[in-house]
């Protein structure tokens, strides 16, 4: 598999040098400063990817070309914004990129309720709180009709918890949910976030399921001409958010997107992590059911918790088998050489590492430190190394 590391453009407080260092080879990045819908201009494109040359890399994937939410909600000029969307796909083509990664999520993008959770190790990590999110929800979005999406035990947790949460936790919390995470497509105000969620009024799984067939076959035509794979991301997390459908969360899900057109260039983003947080998945299942359409993988970690919360854990840690993922995807691309498939070497990235060590107090983007992301690349290395020692065939 390919190493590959995110990195959010020169902005980023990791910079290029440092990501050398961590013996990763290819970048994953995106245009972050064209996030509203609008086309990637060819000239910002090959400026990236110059960038990336010149330190030593090659782009390996887009992650991601934002789709407006006109889209997905298939209305208003939604027409204009996939011809941008086509627009910037052909970019990335002229650029060399061959990858797209990229989500369906509605109004949010990936979404936790606590960026700095202590661990028993010192460190921190991401976390989701079923309990904390249903207070954000319930008590201080105060969304209309959200309690028909809580049980009475839910409604009562939640109220509890809002009840003890100091005014401070409260908005730290609504920053946290809704102002955006990194490479997520926009950031909201309490205002403007209940707004959008009340233009989803009503659309079902199945409408929104029809609206992301309906934008596939019309870009996967476009990005099979030249020569580009698109790579859905699963939701994440894999559950309806906000009284809103999300329709890339289960193996049922994936059946129906990679159905509708059926080409190597509607391909998945396999992201461990994501499925993962879902006790109903069943990943090494789906690594092979999927493998051949798999243009990505995200080796992300984490821990479920009884009531749905879930963490981000170390790498090999957690409540899903990495090792065999690796293994599943180590196979697929044993299967691509023999029969010649260009596109034999899978790209990954170590994803979400934990805040640790003198990364603790830095500036860094949540999730995406050095310190936690290189030592999940290092363990995540050493897994594939042991295993093409003790299965030549899977070394290629």
């Amino acid at each position: 598999m390919k190493e590959t590391w995110r990195w959010f453009g020169p902005g980023d407080p990791v910079p290029l040098d440092h990501v050398k260092q961590a013996g990763a080879t290819g970048i994953v990045t995106a245009l972050h400063h064209f996030y509203r819908g609008q086309a990637w201009p060819l000239d910002e494109v090959l400026k990236r990817r110059d960038e990336i040359l010149a330190a030593g890399f090659v782009w390996s994937v887009v992650e991601s070309i934002p789709i407006h939410n006109s889209i997905k909600l298939r209305s208003g000029p939604y027409a204009h914004f996939i011809d941008a969307w086509k627009d910037s796909l052909v970019a990335v083509a002229k650029a060399g990129v061959e990858v797209i990664c990229y989500n369906f999520m509605p109004v949010v993008d990936w979404t936790r309720t606590d960026l700095k959770w202590r661990l028993p190790t010192t460190g921190y990590a991401l976390r989701f709180d079923r309990v904390d999110f249903a207070a954000y929800d319930l008590f201080i979005l105060e969304r209309k009709g959200a309690e028909a999406d809580y049980s009475e035990d839910q409604t009562r947790a939640a109220r509890a918890r809002f009840d003890s949460m100091p005014e401070a936790r409260q908005n730290e919390l609504e920053q946290t949910i809704i102002a955006g995470l990194p490479g997520a497509e926009a950031s909201y105000n309490r205002e403007t976030f209940r707004n959008l969620i009340a233009e989803y009024q009503g659309i079902t799984a199945a409408e929104l399921r029809a609206n992301l067939a309906a934008f596939l076959r019309e870009v996967v035509p476009v990005a099979q001409e030249n020569g580009v794979r698109l790579a859905v991301h699963p939701d994440d997390p894999p559950w309806p958010l906000f009284g809103l459908p999300r329709v890339v969360s289960t193996a049922e899900d994936m059946r129906a997107i990679l159905s509708c057109c059926d080409t190597l260039a509607n391909g998945l983003t396999f992201c461990v992590g994501s499925f993962g947080a879902r006790a109903d998945n069943d990943l090494l299942a789906m690594a092979r059911e999927f493998g051949a359409r798999i243009h990505f993988v995200h080796l992300r970690q984490v821990t479920r918790e009884a009531d749905g919360s879930f963490h981000e854990a170390e790498h090999l840690a957690g409540s899903s088998d990495m090792v065999g993922v690796i293994r599943a995807m180590m196979e697929q691309e044993a299967q691509r050489r023999r029969v010649a498939r260009t596109d034999s070497e899978i790209p990954m990235r170590p994803d979400h590492g934990q805040l640790l060590a003198d990364d603790i107090g830095k500036k860094v983007n949540p999730g995406y430190s050095l310190v936690g992301r290189l030592k999940g690349l290092a363990e995540l290395r050493g897994v594939m190394h042991g295993l093409k020692y003790a299965d030549p065939e899977l070394a290629g």
